[in-house]
């Protein structure tokens, strides 16, 4: 593999060695802040400031664009150094990427002038994308072109709800929103689809991992974007049955890989139950929106927060959990209070989803505390380890 000058990356501050550090230490900090100031919102303890777009649209978009995208980057920018052999973003690159992001939340927060809202907003997604693209054409490794053209998509939802907050719109806020949202589902159908039966394989010692069905993947990576299109078209928006049938489609695809990555003994290994969990609930997620299309009386926003917090949620904590310990030359086994981290995180998606229904108010709350429990345990374990040397001495 060809890595930096080890001399000069071991000068790099250890935060910003590589891009996982920063992101996902920031990314998991913006989780345990950001529900809770929402949720005091909610309640009418914060009545005289206003985000941009308000505060609901503000909670809509932040944790996909701000806390979602963090991740993305900082997965993304990591493991591509693996899948080209070339060095990853690190230094004062790296350090300036996440100064952007983080002027980017700030500027959503202080409700700054739209158009230098809009230049930090978006540059972000794009220069990740640029990144990205750049770095696999290098290498012309064209079986992860898919992820920048998502990223690129991304950038576009993105704008397309910038463009609601100029024309205080908010119906196109959320139309944006909507569709990032099923575009992150489209990148954990990808990604997932091929770093969880890995490492459920390589997690229970088993020599042969489940081989994939190509056609099943296909349909899968191209079914999630047709989806946040659908969305951004406008047709997804009010029950339609083809569009339910499209649900129900994806909905089957991920419970049959389900079926077939599902092992006894991962129920045993923290690092796994999680991961299969998460991919779960992006099945439930998928199955609730093919009723609702379908014309069951079910609220779309049951469905919505299943896959934000059960399935992107979930997958980012496990994701987060199992690659800070790789990368930072430990052995899998993480640290004590993990295990209660991915309980607590799929209770808050049980709280949010059916609890609500019966207890709106203290369910909403018990939602947001386990879910701040949940990464406030990962940045308490993590954070001395992302802001510290590898403990193997390499670079990294």
């Amino acid at each position: 593999m060809q890595v930096l000058d080890r001399r000069k990356a071991m000068a790099i501050t250890p935060l910003f060695r590589l891009a996982f550090r920063p992101f996902f230490l920031a990314g998991s900090l913006l989780a345990v802040l950001f529900i809770p100031l929402w949720l005091a919102a909610f309640s009418g303890s914060i009545s005289d400031w206003q985000p941009a777009g308000g505060w609901l649209g503000w909670h809509r978009h932040e944790l996909l664009f701000g806390f979602g995208l963090a991740i993305i980057a900082g997965f993304l920018l990591t493991a591509v150094q693996t899948w080209t052999g070339r060095p990853g973003l690190s230094g004062k690159p790296l350090a300036a990427l996440a100064l952007l992001w983080l002027l980017a939340r700030a500027a959503w927060l202080a409700n700054a002038p739209w158009p230098l809202l809009a230049v930090l907003e978006l540059a972000f997604p794009l220069a990740v994308a640029v990144l990205m693209g750049f770095t696999l054409w290098k290498v012309r490794q064209k079986r992860n072109y898919p992820i920048v053209v998502v990223l690129l998509l991304l950038a576009a939802a993105d704008g397309l709800s910038l463009y609601g907050l100029v024309e205080g719109h908010e119906g196109l806020q959320r139309q944006g929103v909507l569709t990032g949202i099923w575009l992150v589902a489209a990148m954990m159908g990808l990604i997932g689809g091929r770093v969880i039966p890995f490492f459920i394989q390589r997690g229970l010692g088993k020599v042969d991992g489940v081989a994939p069905w190509p056609w099943l993947d296909w349909l899968l990576l191209i079914g999630s974007p047709l989806v946040a299109l659908l969305y951004a078209a406008g047709p997804a928006l009010a029950p339609d049955l083809w569009v339910g049938l499209l649900f129900a489609v994806l909905a089957a695809g991920h419970l049959v890989r389900l079926v077939r990555w599902h092992d006894r003994a991962l129920w045993h290994v923290p690092l796994l139950w999680s991961l299969y969990l998460a991919y779960g609930w992006l099945a439930v997620a998928c199955l609730g929106m093919a009723l609702w299309h379908f014309g069951v009386p079910i609220n779309p926003s049951l469905a919505v927060h299943c896959l934000t917090i059960g399935a992107m949620g979930g997958l980012v904590l496990a994701m987060i959990a199992r690659v800070s310990l790789g990368h930072t030359g430990r052995a899998l086994e993480p640290p004590p209070g993990m295990t209660l981290a991915f309980i607590l995180l799929n209770l808050a998606c049980l709280s949010r989803v059916v609890l609500v229904e019966f207890f709106p108010l203290p369910a909403l709350w018990l939602a947001g505390l386990c879910w701040a429990l949940a990464f406030a345990l990962y940045v308490w374990r993590y954070g001395p380890m992302l802001l510290r040397a590898r403990v193997d001495g390499h670079p990294g």
